[in-house]
This record gives C-alpha cells, sequence and structure tokens, in this order.
C-alpha cells in the first residue's frame, strides 16, 4: 500500500519534487499537494514580464492539470494547511479537513518584508510577491501612475522594470550605493544603473525611507533628508523571509528558516523541508536554483537512494529592462585573488573574473551574459583554468578552441 506523503506548498520547489518522485517512486506513495493560492502552480520568476505584460497567466504555469492527474496526485489549492499534529501525523487545513501523513514535505516558501514604516498601512502601499499583487499593480501602470519601488535588489528591480513596460512613472529607491550590492561590484552596479535611467526609470542611490504621506491613500514617500516623492502607489520589494509559522507552531526547530541537515530532514525524523522556508548550514536561499537542487536530493532519499545536500553556489541570472546580468560566486577579488577585467563602457558590456591559486572563482557579467552557464561550470568544477585564462573573457569558444 502506497504511503501517504503530504507537500505543503504548491509553488516552485514543490513541483518539481513532485516532477522528481513521479519520475523514480511513482507508486511508492500516495501525494497530496496543499497550496495557500486557489490555482495551479506557478513560475514566480516570470512575475515581471507578466506584470510588463510580455507574457499572459498561462505562460506562468509550472505544468497544467492533466499532468498532476496523470500522476494521481491530490491537489488542496486555496486551501492553506492550519496545524500540524506531529504525534497523530496529521495535517489539518482551513476547511477543517484532516489528512494523515507518513512523510510531510514542507515547501511553504517565503514571505515579503515589510518594515513598519509609518503609514504603511495606507491604501496604495503594496509588496510584489504573487499574480494577485501583479493584478492590482498593473491597473496602476496602465493609467499612468506615478510609483516608488523601494529596493534596489533583485525583487525591485523586477517590479520596477515591469510597471515601467506596463506604463508606470517609476522611481526606484535604495537604500546603500549600490544596486545589486550582495552580487555586482561597484562598477557593474552603475553600468546597470545607467542603463536603467535610460530606459525612463529614475534611479535614487543613498534613498532611506521615512515613512509614507497621506491620509487614506498613499501620496508621497518620505525620506530621512526631507524629501518627499509623490507616489499614486509604493511597491515595497525589499527582500523575503522564511515562512516558518507551520513549523514553528508545531514545535520543530526553527532558525531564520525551518532547520534541516543534509538529508533535507527536519528534527522530526517524518518531516523534511526545502526551498525558501528551509535553512540548511546557516544559510536560507531566496533563489530559485537552491530548490531545486533540494528537491533533487530530497526525492532521491524519499526514492531509496543516497544523496546528500551539500549547500548551493549562489548564481545570478536576470535580464532587466533589456540588459543581462549574471553574477556567480566572488565579485570583489579579497586577498589572494586577482581579477582579469573587460570592459565597453559604449557598448555597455562588462565582464569581471575574480581568480585565486589558477581557478576560476566568482565572475560578474552585465550587458552581456554569454557564456554564463560555461563560467558557472568552471566555478563549480574547481577546475585549472591556467591554459584558458587570456581566452577566458571571450566566452567559451574561445576557450575551447585554445585547450584544444
Amino acid at each position: 500500500m502506497a504511503e501517504p506523503l503530504i507537500i505543503v506548498g504548491n509553488g516552485m520547489a514543490a513541483t518539481r519534487l513532485v516532477d522528481e518522485l513521479s519520475q523514480h517512486a511513482l507508486g511508492r506513495y500516495s501525494i497530496a499537494v496543499i497550496g495557500d493560492e486557489p490555482r495551479l502552480a506557478y513560475n514566480r520568476v516570470l512575475l515581471s514580464p507578466l506584470l510588463a505584460g510580455e507574457i499572459g497567466e498561462p505562460e506562468i504555469e509550472l505544468k497544467p492539470a492533466p499532468w498532476w492527474r496523470a500522476r494521481g496526485i491530490s491537489t488542496f489549492y486555496g486551501r492553506p494547511a492550519q496545524t500540524i499534529d506531529r504525534d497523530a501525523r496529521r495535517v489539518t487545513l482551513s476547511d477543517g479537513l484532516t489528512l494523515p501523513y507518513g512523510k510531510l514535505v514542507l515547501a511553504t516558501g517565503s514571505t515579503p518584508l515589510r518594515p513598519p514604516f509609518p503609514g504603511s498601512d495606507l491604501a496604495g502601499v503594496a509588496t510584489f510577491r504573487d499574480t494577485a499583487d501583479v493584478g492590482a499593480m498593473r491597473a496602476y501602470a496602465e493609467r499612468g501612475a506615478r510609483i516608488v519601488v523601494i529596493g534596489g535588489g533583485l525583487l525591485g528591480l523586477e517590479a520596477a522594470y515591469g510597471l515601467s513596460r506596463a506604463g508606470g512613472a517609476v522611481t526606484l529607491l535604495h537604500l546603500v550605493d549600490r544596486l545589486m550590492e550582495r552580487q555586482l561590484d561597484h562598477e557593474g552596479a552603475g553600468l546597470l544603473a545607467a542603463a536603467m535611467a535610460a530606459r525612463g526609470i529614475d534611479v535614487r542611490l543613498g534613498a532611506e525611507t521615512k515613512g509614507f504621506v497621506g491620509r487614506d491613500h498613499v501620496e508621497a514617500v518620505a525620506l530621512t533628508d526631507g524629501t518627499e516623492i509623490p507616489a499614486d502607489l509604493v511597491v515595497i520589494a525589499i527582500g523575503v523571509r522564511p515562512n516558518t509559522g507551520l513549523a514553528r507552531a508545531a514545535g520543530l526547530s526553527v532558525g531564520r528558516g525551518i532547520l534541516v541537515d543534509d538529508g533535507l530532514s527536519t528534527d522530526d525524523p517524518a518531516i523534511f523541508a526545502i526551498g525558501e522556508c528551509a535553512e540548511h548550514r546557516g544559510l536560507a536561499y531566496g533563489l530559485v536554483e537552491p530548490a531545486y537542487e533540494q528537491a533533487r536530493v530530497l526525492a532521491a532519499r524519499l526514492a531509496g537512494r543516497e544523496g546528500a545536500y551539500q549547500g548551493s553556489l549562489l548564481a545570478t541570472n536576470l535580464k532587466v529592462s533589456g540588459v543581462g546580468v549574471f553574477s556567480a560566486g566572488e565579485f570583489e577579488a579579497g586577498d589572494g585573488a586577482e581579477t582579469i577585467v573587460l570592459r565597453d563602457p559604449s557598448a555597455g558590456i562588462y565582464r569581471k573574473f575574480v581568480l585565486r591559486d589558477g581557478r576560476l572563482a566568482g565572475c560578474v557579467l552585465v550587458g552581456d551574459t554569454q557564456g554564463a552557464l560555461f563560467y558557472l561550470g568552471l566555478i563549480r568544477s574547481g577546475q585549472d583554468i591556467s591554459a584558458i585564462r587570456a581566452d577566458l573573457p571571450f566566452g567559451e569558444s574561445y576557450c575551447v578552441r585554445e585547450a584544444a
């Protein structure tokens, strides 16, 4: 008889786990997927082009309904999990339905950070996380509203790009002195900021938000330097935090995220966690690739095979306002490292490579991300690149030719 396996969460991590299990452990488990949102799982990475109107909602769907049915997956969407009874091994949903489990996987994702700025409860102050947010924000952008996006990281850039493309007059505020400071050095970030400004987005760095001005609806963003920026809509996009409420209430160990070991197991051997809600070796990843790697490892373990998750190499690959950006590994040369840089300011191209002991330790590509996967492979493998050092900035074809 198939063992009942419940997955709480219907996002990208959960879908990848089901996909992996259907290939390697079909029939071993009776799988039920529980999701907060009343719809099939979708690709959150594509929310920005959806907001921009470049694609439609059907294009962000990860798997169609027949795919789930063909694999015998029971889906409970729009019915959030409310409690976990670890002794009885049961999960209770918001409508009172109780489901038994033999094994339970928490893939509850994350929630947007929303600091308690004065005025943050005003209408017109929003976050950027799901398709409901996209619909509300598009309504403002399409009528040419004045929009302030707070946050110059990945999430903020994607929101600013989508809103600008949809017709909004966008101002992007960032607290520090460069965009994407966790992925880019000053030169690469400067090139990205200039490219966004050239496309009509007003980028303001070193801008610290004090609060929001308005009576019933937001009218402006107040900065600590006394500046007020008129706004019909404010989008807070400064990051996310792991969604750990369900796990914490069940008595599982929680740090920043749900604590898991190399087998993605919590301190309850029947319960696992993957994706943005999980914390492994002190790290809670807010990116898709680590979630996919975790899903592969956990699927192998649930299928009875060996496997351990050793952590992920962080890499960022995106296109904002038509500008390609890629970053992986070390992007600043610390002690004992050296750099190779190729720059063409007139073409908007910047390529930086950080080398350590004859190996590629990291790279930053802005404007031209060709060869990104090749460079990522070199970083992950740790192979000696001495023979291709001179050709490294020019891409894989040059390097392969030289190596041959």
